[in-house]
């Protein structure tokens, strides 16, 4: 895509903001359009993840007077420095195909993931600019043009660290939770009362839904059952599984681990080679013993 002048962010090159799974057309148009941003590492995604966006769908179905239009994944950039954080092009594969194998309106945005390092109310602004200002937002059926509020969807983590002085700044806090507002999605072990009672300034726009069945499932939890050899399958999407075993992604989760995967997989792949080539070897050695008088 030709660079845009007018642009105030920074693409990645060739980058085109998803829009494919967007609602273009509300179906209520007494409500507010909004769209879910989850951002994080997602290294690797994992079913909790994917499972906190119907959490959101049915909180404000039930809850709210919005209407969600789309929801997207935001990797993180490699500048991050997470440890444990794959390169990017591997996480952005990886939400990709979890979204669009799995799921039926979930997008993946890789705009923040290949670049540098942007702050999470940056990210937000370049959703709203994408959607309300290069898309014109959405339309109700009768024609009419509204404004779609992008929020950010994150486990209660977040919202810990939100209320935690000097972690985030000020103006950031209020950018985030003033402007946009915030889906918080309760995890195991969390007291969210005192962090929500440090943000109570912004408490209309905070909103906490409650797991009805508890999943405690990590990227953390996942990169170690991967590094000790052990089964993460319905832990994660099988498409994601699938990708991490046929990459050797994970088997060394330290700073080498992206460069020397590929060379791990091609490894394993010459070892398997042998292996039937060995095999196929021995089997005609048997056939020619039994056929000995």
């Amino acid at each position: 895509m030709a660079s845009d002048p007018s642009c105030p962010f920074t693409n990645p090159p060739y980058y085109e903001f998803p829009t494919h799974r967007l609602h273009s057309t509300m179906r209520n148009p007494a409500k507010q359009p909004i769209v879910l941003v989850a951002c994080g590492s997602f290294s690797p995604v994992t079913y909790l993840h994917l499972r906190m966006f119907e959490m959101a769908v049915d909180y404000v179905r039930q809850n709210t007077d919005f209407e969600i239009v789309g929801g997207y994944l935001s990797p993180v950039s490699d500048q991050y420095k997470k440890p444990g954080l794959l390169s990017a092009h591997h996480r952005v594969t990886m939400c990709t195909l979890a979204a669009e194998q799995t799921s039926s309106w979930l997008m993946v945005d890789p705009w923040e993931a290949y670049q540098s390092y942007q702050r999470t109310a940056v990210v937000l602004d370049h959703f709203d600019y994408e959607i309300n200002t290069r898309g014109r937002g959405v339309t109700t059926p009768t024609g009419e043009r509204k404004h779609v509020r992008p929020m950010l969807l994150a486990g209660s983590d977040l919202i810990a660290t939100m209320s935690e002085p000097g972690v985030w700044s000020e103006p950031d806090l209020e950018h985030i939770l003033g402007r946009y507002g915030v889906l918080i999605v309760e995890r195991a072990g969390a007291d969210m009362d005192q962090a929500i009672d440090n943000l109570s300034r912004w408490r209309h726009n905070i909103h906490l839904i409650h797991q009805l069945i508890q999943n405690d499932v990590s990227s953390t939890k996942v990169r170690l059952f991967l590094k000790r050899g052990l089964s993460v399958r319905y832990l994660l999407p099988a498409p994601v599984v699938d990708y991490i075993e046929e990459n050797a992604l994970y088997v060394d989760d330290g700073p080498t681990a992206s460069a020397s995967s590929g060379a791990i997989a091609a490894e394993k792949e010459k070892e398997r080679e042998r292996e039937r080539e060995a095999g196929s070897s021995g089997r005609g050695k048997e056939k020619e013993k039994a056929a000995a008088p």
